[in-house]
């Protein structure tokens, strides 16, 4: 099994909490995102939409990061990522969507870089966007949750796994966590957790410091 990616991709840093929550070995790839390697005709060959992360197991070459954990799901049953009643599981999967789909991509590398490049907006306004959106989703989220334990539940389900990523982005932004004590509470219980502190960007082979 072999794994295409970016320490500091939100969508990797997904991937790999969940190959460790299912204690999976995987070979790690680096794909420099701030270098342009996604955008080689070798990397394009592999994954045509140039983004990672891009999972290579059994002959197969799997894209998107939510596909890539439902299909390590399907693939490795035994420590599902969504689990429990089918509303337990709708709600895993909404808290997952909203973090994944409405809230990650609006400040992903290539956004920021086409605000600051085509759009031609300031540091300052292309901050205050990246804000406002992870804000937003933040907002939503903190009310999605439960009192106690983790996203849905007593373990890390997949809500969870896109969460964690989420809130280290927030934190590079300078968002306020206090904002969001329960959030904040959920993060300080996976932090204590091998599967999330090992797949942190700061220890990844490819980290780079700012």
């Amino acid at each position: 099994m072999k794994l295409f990616g970016y320490f500091r991709s939100s969508a990797s840093y997904r991937v790999r909490i969940a190959l460790n929550l299912k204690g999976l070995a995987c070979e790690q790839v680096a794909i420099n995102l701030k270098a342009g390697e996604q955008l080689s005709e070798e990397y394009q060959a592999l994954n045509p939409q140039r983004l990672v992360p891009a999972l290579s197991h059994d002959g197969h070459l799997i894209t998107q990061s939510l596909a890539i954990m439902a299909y390590l799901d399907e693939t490795f049953p035994d420590r599902q990522l969504v689990v429990g009643t089918a509303v337990n599981r709708a709600k895993i999967r909404a808290i997952a969507a909203t973090v994944a789909c409405d809230t990650q991509p609006l400040q992903n590398l290539r956004v920021l870089k086409y605000l600051s490049g085509e759009l031609q907006v300031s540091d300052e306004q292309r901050l205050k966007w990246t804000q406002h959106w992870i804000s937003d989703g933040l907002n939503a989220v903190e009310k999605m949750v439960e009192e106690e334990g983790f996203c849905v539940g007593s373990i890390p389900t997949l809500a969870d796994v896109c969460l964690i990523p989420q809130i280290y982005n927030a934190r590079r932004f300078n968002i306020d966590m206090s904002a969001y004590p329960k959030l904040s509470a959920i993060e300080a219980r996976c932090e204590t957790l091998d599967a999330f502190a090992d797949a942190h960007p700061s220890v990844q082979p490819d980290f780079v410091a700012d």
